[in-house]
């Protein structure tokens, strides 16, 4: 079989064709044969930075959709055929790939593989970061990072049918904020926003901030929060230092600040993050939510999939098609 692999990190060139062993699943895990694999920043920092990489060579790539090919030892409720949506801890780049059975969907009525391939990450972080971890009340605001990104897409979405007041964005470029006001958001800020924040509520501060960014952008989007409001950081894409908050910062207005990754539930609660992709995925049946696919590669183009999401100029979801099934 086909996959799309690294042997050292480097820009997007690193990533090579190569021809591998199809992998059979073993206790609690199905292998798929895949039709589509999204396309994630935390794909990017795998290939630049390691970002959880065990060992070399490596094969990126958390989401997938396709038919299950084979069911391993003490599963249940899956079955060869069955059209499916997978997080994986990676391995997506690939012909064939193997999930742990926990975190297989199978795909909901009238949900495509196409589509299929937009929901194991970004909807399940949505819906996580806005009602599990933010806990967002109707009426109150919400301030988003990467607005025009896949989660980004989602959020200013879901966060309008949650009965959110106003839903702020901040995009890196003006194609990007526009995007963005399409997508349930009610004013969007193009780079600079703290104090841009402070104008639009009258000085208050918005009560939900959700940052994938990290660093001087944590630190602002912290600075952006109302009396009470909550932060929840679920990612570094500035790869700034770890930060640190405390006393000084969270004391004088009752300010809280979480932290979430779906990767990090997948390991540690995984009956949990069903739940979770239960209830997101009906947003997308219902047709609360649409996550337009942007972009559409080859397997073997991966590194332009790459390329252009470096670029910060993408938005909604890029995938990639790999689509077929692959003797043994």
């Amino acid at each position: 079989m086909r996959t799309v692999q690294f042997q050292e990190y480097g820009g997007p060139e690193v990533l090579r064709v190569t021809e591998a062993k199809v992998p059979d699943p073993g206790p609690g895990q199905v292998s798929i044969d895949v039709a589509y694999a999204g396309v994630n920043f935390a794909d990017l920092k795998a290939r630049s930075e390691g970002y959880r990489v065990p060992d070399l060579p490596f094969v990126p790539g958390l989401e997938v959709s396709g038919r299950i090919r084979a069911v391993g030892p003490d599963v249940t409720g899956l079955r060869a055929g069955q059209e499916v949506a997978a997080l994986t801890e990676g391995g997506a780049y690939a012909e064939v790939t193997v999930a742990d059975a926990v975190t297989v969907f199978p795909l909901p009525g009238g949900v495509g593989l196409r589509t299929g391939a937009t929901l194991p990450t970004v909807l399940p972080t949505a819906y996580a970061l806005l009602h599990t971890v933010g806990r967002l009340q109707p009426g109150e605001s919400v301030l988003v990072q990467g607005a025009a990104g896949g989660v980004g897409t989602v959020l200013g979405q879901l966060a309008k049918t949650a009965g959110a007041g106003r839903v702020y964005g901040v995009v890196s470029s003006a194609p990007k904020a526009e995007y963005a006001l399409g997508n349930g958001y009610d004013q969007v800020f193009v780079g600079s926003f703290r104090d841009e924040v402070r104008a639009a509520t009258s000085g208050r501060g918005v009560d939900l901030a959700l940052d994938p960014v990290g660093g001087e952008t944590l630190r602002n989007s912290l600075a952006s929060l109302a009396p009470f409001g909550r932060l929840v950081s679920f990612g570094n894409a500035s790869s700034a230092e770890p930060w640190t908050v405390g006393q000084p910062e969270l004391y004088p207005t009752g300010l809280s600040v979480a932290g979430f990754s779906i990767l990090g539930l997948a390991r540690t609660a995984p009956a949990t993050l069903r739940g979770i992709a239960s209830r997101a995925f009906e947003a997308v049946v219902d047709g609360t939510v649409t996550l337009p696919v942007t972009a559409e590669f080859a397997l073997e183009a991966a590194a332009e999939a790459h390329t252009l999401m470096g670029s910060r100029t993408s938005t909604g979801k890029l995938l990639l098609r790999v689509a077929g099934s692959v003797r043994s």
